[in-house]
């Protein structure tokens, strides 16, 4: 790879920094390697600190509607505190521990729409840059991805993925925002529901899994939001397609709305937006349910155009940003 950019706050002369991930998708709470290459300007560089920060383009509701922006959630010094000559290459490997709550941008090697990037700083003699934004690729945890295989197995189909600003009331949340997974019903749900909304928290300890079901209206009734919590851990061995069922007939055929109680071990929360519900990023993609579950399916190419359409949109605008 070329080294990307020019240090701005540094003016003509200063050094270059490239960060190149090592291929593949990492996972929540797994590891995210690479290295960082630095090379010197045209004058010898006191290099003060390398550091790394995970960004998320998210979206947010507010008084005035709706709007996206580029939140930083994780930093990590990964070097520093040497000379870099004139003209010298340097490389800095790191290894650094992703949080457990990092979204999944992609499932069975298929973009979710969802935006993550790695952003490198160079501080330089009390001068600060951002001077690189990698694209970072989250595939989902085992039980993660088997339980969005149950729902493809079911007969759910993928709609959308979405970042959103805020907390999940009473849920076990450390990021500022939480990953929406929004589904099409299953046709046994499709008199009942409109649309299901997934969320995972991941924590070393194991899954809590959020489901939010935007309900269909009766004859003498309007439609509301029913939602229900559950945990699961890492190596849980369930059936889980037969889990999961029993999971949307609980939410589904529930009759007080989104106050009532069903189970012993059933949560119900309220999201911080009111229970307000958004499409993802212009992703109207078709799933192929079935053996490989909840697979993203592409439809006439357009889906994985706009896909990369945004992924660029969004590097290429912050880089524009940073100035």
């Amino acid at each position: 790879m070329v080294f990307k950019r020019l240090l701005g706050s540094l003016g003509v002369g200063g050094p270059t920094v490239d960060t190149v991930l090592d291929p593949g998708a990492s996972r929540p709470g797994g590891t995210l390697t690479g290295q960082v290459h630095l090379e010197g300007g045209q004058t010898d560089f006191d290099i003060e600190h390398i550091t790394l920060e995970l960004v998320a383009r998210v979206e947010a509701e507010h008084a005035e509607g709706e709007s996206e922006g580029v939140v930083a959630f994780e930093r990590f010094t990964v070097g520093g505190g040497f000379r870099l000559a004139a003209g010298q290459r340097h490389s800095a490997p790191f290894t650094v521990t992703l949080p457990w709550e990092t979204p999944v941008t992609e499932l069975h090697g298929q973009h979710l729409g969802v935006v993550l990037g790695v952003r490198t700083e160079l501080a330089v003699a009390g001068a600060r840059d951002k001077g690189d934004l990698d694209q970072l690729s989250i595939a989902p945890l085992p039980v993660q991805e088997a339980i969005l295989e149950a729902f493809g197995q079911l007969g759910f189909g993928f709609r959308s993925a979405d970042l959103e600003y805020g907390h999940i009331a009473g849920a076990g949340q450390r990021l500022p925002f939480y990953q929406e997974v929004e589904l099409t019903p299953a046709p046994r749900y499709a008199h009942q529901v409109n649309e299901i909304e997934v969320t995972f928290l991941a924590n070393p300890g194991g899954v809590e899994v959020v489901l939010e079901a935007d309900k269909r209206g009766g004859l003498f009734s309007g439609g509301h939001d029913a939602l229900t919590r559950f945990t699961v851990g890492h190596h849980d061995s369930r059936d889980w397609t037969a889990e999961v069922d029993a999971w949307v007939r609980q939410l589904t055929e529930r009759h007080g709305g989104a106050h009532a109680h069903t189970g012993p071990y059933a949560v119900h929360d309220h999201h911080d937006h009111g229970g307000v519900h958004r499409s993802g990023p212009g992703m109207g993609t078709a799933v192929a349910a079935g053996a490989a579950g909840l697979a993203v399916g592409v439809a006439g190419g357009l889906v994985a155009a706009e896909v990369v359409d945004e992924v660029g949109d969004f590097f290429e605008g912050d880089e524009e940003d940073e100035g």
